[in-house]
């Protein structure tokens, strides 16, 4: 009778491939949040909160907060991600992946709202308003013909046409000679043309005086523009791509909001704002119908 090999506790072990499958994985470690990425830029650049802030033109408390992953300050998710990137470029970093990581934690990119067809209406509406110059010029150059064709051709009708003294025969017209062509009767010297008037640039270019008119136009990249009248009531809140433009008429004010001023070209009742603005500024505006004489609002 055979006696059977028993088990040592050593074969009750896992072998080494049986260990290596039963082995724990460790989750990766995440990244630092938006605040601490920017405060550990800000740090590694020599920055003071105060210098970024005077770059940027974000308030101090606003920077304090963003560096805490506190977002309430900065007024909403547009404001918040516009910070976000000129923040990051004050300490150079790549903007792009904390504004990704601030859209996945609030729940992505608002869809941009159409424009009010209204507003088409109220930008044409000035137009009409404009003085024609060219048909008057037309008009006036048409009247100056017509009266010296009617002084050459109507002046010798009306002196062949004059009452004859009673008692005297008329006289009878001259004969023309063979071979020689007849006499023409003198004509009335022509009145000379009456100058036309020349249209002024500020008749045609200028905007009416009754409204403030505000012209966008995105060159370099886009950006998210936010437009509302004296009142309160929004005219646009959208992006502008490169190329595209949007006209915004009030009687009183227009207020803009521009996500990165840096690309946009500003015209102001028929002048261009030639105001310095950074790539991916923010910048709170405001334009009445006595501007561009009084500046634009800074950047809150």
């Amino acid at each position: 009778m055979s006696i059977g090999k028993s088990n040592s506790p050593e074969d009750e072990r896992p072998s080494t491939d049986d260990r290596s499958e039963d082995r724990i994985i460790e989750p990766p470690v995440e990244g630092p949040s938006i605040g601490t990425a920017l405060k550990t830029a800000r740090i590694a650049a020599g920055l003071t909160v105060d210098e970024v802030s005077s770059t940027t033109r974000v308030r101090i408390p606003i920077v304090h907060a963003i560096e805490t992953d506190d977002f309430t300050r900065c007024g909403g998710d547009v404001y918040a991600r516009g910070h976000i990137r000129t923040l990051a470029r004050a300490v150079h970093i790549d903007p792009e992946p904390l504004v990704d990581a601030y859209d996945a934690a609030h729940g992505g990119r608002p869809a941009p709202t159409p424009a009010a067809p209204m507003f088409e209406a109220e930008r044409i509406r000035p137009e009409r308003q404009r003085p024609n110059w060219t048909a008057a010029m037309v008009a006036a150059i048409v009247a100056v013909i017509g009266f010296v064709g009617f002084t050459a051709f109507g002046g010798g009708d009306a002196k062949d046409k004059r009452p004859v003294a009673e008692g005297s025969a008329p006289q009878a017209a001259p004969k023309q000679s063979a071979g020689k062509p007849a006499a023409q009767p003198p004509q009335a010297p022509q009145t000379p043309k009456a100058p036309t008037p020349e249209p002024s640039d500020s008749a045609i270019a200028a905007a009416p005086k009754d409204l403030v008119t505000v012209v966008l136009t995105a060159n370099d990249g886009e950006s998210w523009v936010s437009a509302k009248d004296h009142s309160g009531r929004l005219l646009f809140d959208g992006t502008l791509t490169p190329g595209q433009s949007k006209t915004f008429t009030d009687k009183e004010s227009i207020d803009l909001v521009l996500g990165d001023a840096g690309v946009v070209k500003l015209f102001v009742n028929g002048k261009e704002i030639k105001d310095e603005f950074q790539p991916g500024q923010v910048e709170r505006l405001t334009y009445t119908k006595d501007d561009p004489r009084q500046g634009p609002a800074q950047a809150g």
